[in-house]
């Protein structure tokens, strides 16, 4: 399949750039094999049943864009994409000109860093103070591009999901955003399970896919943690007949990257995992999330688990239906129904 197969054109004024003033009032597009039902996030715990089991990433999004400035005066933008240590980061610098190795960063409020050296697209910088002390004084939610406004402090409580725990994301796990706690307790009075991995978001999940044949697309890296814990519940829940529902993208490839092999095992490291159609899916029965980018690698998965034109169709019921798209917008709820991919009319 080719990148220009997984684009569609979107209003403008559908981009949800600010949350609704509840999580639960989103709406959630319910896709079936037959029909697009619309309806109400809060409507969700109708849809599940005693014994499902709901995987949520308890990731939680660091302050991750600063600023700063060159000793000769030029203007800098940061945005730190992996804590390495408590004073070291991988980082992207947005500048007239790219500093180079040795070079002595100044920050708000009498912080600096300095470049150790180049890593590909990346800037290794080292800091004289903890990082997280540096981002808790100067940092600034880093917001996605397309929500197009410097970030507010009500986004500090809402770009961020209720139950996150575990700091080093630069992105949202959107699909858990509508959740509250009132919701979880409704949840779990249901007979519904739950379980947390932790995947920290990285700002590639923005990064456009270049390469028109997929084959030859490099999916950026991120860090996951998938504990025993969570295995042995999901494995509990097979054998019970339950279903496993995945809260996100960044859950489903979570549980994926540690079933690479074919069985589900616990796992802490880096996934690659780059999901297209024609994908084999080992562990998850259904999922929640959000309307993602056109030609984005999130909606080629989508379209792998619930099946490519059925997405297609989805994606423009939800235009004509003027849902709000993106992180701070509405949510689907998809269960596994793949096309074969030899049945694509490209």
């Amino acid at each position: 399949m080719q990148k220009s197969d997984f684009n569609y054109n979107l209003p403008n004024e559908l981009i949800a750039r600010y949350p609704l003033a509840q999580r639960v009032q989103s709406r959630l597009l319910r896709v079936t094999d037959s029909e697009f039902i619309d309806g109400a996030f809060h409507d969700l715990p109708s849809l599940l049943k005693a014994g499902d089991l709901l995987v949520f990433n308890d990731t939680r999004v660091i302050p991750a864009r600063f600023y700063g400035r060159k000793v000769t005066g030029g203007k800098l933008e940061i945005l730190i994409e992996r804590v390495l240590n408590d004073v070291t980061a991988l980082a992207h610098i947005r500048s007239s000109k790219s500093p180079k190795a040795g070079a002595r960063i100044l920050l708000d409020e009498g912080y600096e860093c300095h470049v150790q050296e180049r890593e590909g697209d990346l800037f290794k910088l080292a800091f004289l103070e903890p990082i997280e002390a540096v981002l808790d004084a100067i940092g600034h939610i880093p917001l996605p591009p397309y929500i197009d406004r410097e970030d507010e402090s009500l986004d500090f409580e809402r770009y961020q999901t209720v139950f996150s725990k575990t700091p080093g994301a630069v992105a949202a796990p959107t699909a858990g955003l509508h959740f509250d706690e009132k919701m979880l307790e409704t949840i779990n009075a249901l007979g519904v399970d739950t379980a947390y991995v932790t995947l920290h978001v990285g700002s590639g999940t923005f990064q456009p896919v270049r390469e028109e044949n997929l084959a030859d697309h490099i999916m950026h890296k991120e860090w996951l943690a998938v504990s025993g814990e969570v295995v042995q519940k999901i494995k509990q829940t097979k054998l019970a007949g339950g279903r496993v529902i995945a809260v996100g993208t960044t859950a489903m490839r979570s549980l994926e990257s540690a079933a690479k092999s074919g069985e589900l095992k616990p796992y802490i490291g880096e996934t690659d995992l780059f999901i297209t159609p024609g994908y084999s899916f080992n562990v998850v029965d259904a999922m929640v999330t959000n309307f993602h980018l056109p030609e984005s690698t999130l909606l080629m998965l989508v379209s792998a688990f619930s099946g490519y034109k059925r997405m297609k169709a989805a994606y423009q019921h939800a235009i004509e239906q003027e849902y709000r798209f993106f992180s701070y917008g509405d949510a689907m709820f998809l269960t596994y129904m793949p096309d074969e991919v030899s049945s694509y009319e490209i």
